[in-house]
């Protein structure tokens, strides 16, 4: 793999996501867009999670006054109340994750993105969300491996792409609905678009930014070539390995979509 370029990351422990017990949904935005939260519980009463989510709160504020406030900043209780579950609702921790979540939102710029911000990446037909839910009521964000040429694109175009894509997927979520479907085209798949920096900004994306709001991810026949990669990857996903499912095209056809709607790559 010549060209594959390695770039050192911090990785932690990934957890599975948690069995919870659904209430009335609520919606909250991320960016641009509209994401519904179903507001799930995990076995705590709604007065319990709440003073959770106020002891977070005044922490944020005493200790993380400047941070932004409003809409996923330190006072949004919903963002505080996905992070404390994701945490297994220890306060500490939900606190600790927070801060790095919402201080790389301001840093990146997540409000700032729009379709127009990514819009010469985005035709390259690299990454795009599908404008149809999965079998299972799930956005699907879709990575079409062969189109990343990484010596010769961007690396923060790609990643403003992918952060854009995971904002928009998420505001498709329908209610009821938590979790997001990836499927990762490697037909076609070559040395020439191997890239572990974009993987591992991916991986920890979802893992500091945006946990547990993967399903499931989709490795589309993989060919041979892809197994190195693979294997540098893997360690990366700790136990969300259980989450990766490698398969054909003709399983997504028939497992995931109906024949209307089928992604257009996928056809016959």
């Amino acid at each position: 793999m010549a060209l594959l370029r390695v770039y050192p990351t911090i990785t932690l422990p990934l957890s599975l996501p948690y069995h919870v017990i659904p209430s009335k949904p609520k919606t909250f935005s991320f960016s641009k867009f509209t994401v519904r939260n179903s507001n799930l519980q995990m076995q705590l009463q709604p007065h319990e999670s709440h003073k959770l989510v106020v002891a977070v709160k005044e922490k944020l504020e005493k200790e993380h006054h400047s941070l932004p406030v409003g809409k996923n900043g330190r006072d949004d209780e919903d963002m505080i109340l996905w992070f404390l579950k994701d945490r297994k609702f220890s306060v500490e921790d939900a606190v600790s994750k927070l801060t790095k979540a919402i201080k790389w939102r301001q840093d990146f710029g997540v409000s700032e993105l729009t379709e127009d911000a990514v819009k010469d990446v985005a035709q390259t037909g690299k990454a795009f969300v599908h404008d149809f839910l999965d079998i299972n009521g799930r956005p699907v964000l879709v990575v079409v491996a062969s189109k990343h040429f990484p010596e010769a694109q961007d690396p923060i175009k790609d990643e403003r792409l992918c952060t854009f894509l995971i904002e928009k997927a998420l505001s498709k979520l329908p209610p009821g609905k938590e979790q997001i479907l990836g499927i990762i085209d490697l037909r076609g798949f070559g040395t020439q678009n191997a890239d572990l920096r974009y993987l591992t900004f991916l991986l920890n994306v979802f893992y500091y930014y945006y946990p547990k709001r993967l399903a499931q991810i989709l490795f589309v026949d993989a060919p041979f070539v892809f197994k190195p990669m693979w294997q540098l990857v893997k360690p990366l996903l700790k136990s969300y390995t259980s989450l990766v499912r490698f398969c054909s095209v003709d399983t997504v056809r028939k497992e995931y979509f109906t024949k209307e709607t089928l992604p257009s790559n996928f056809r016959d």
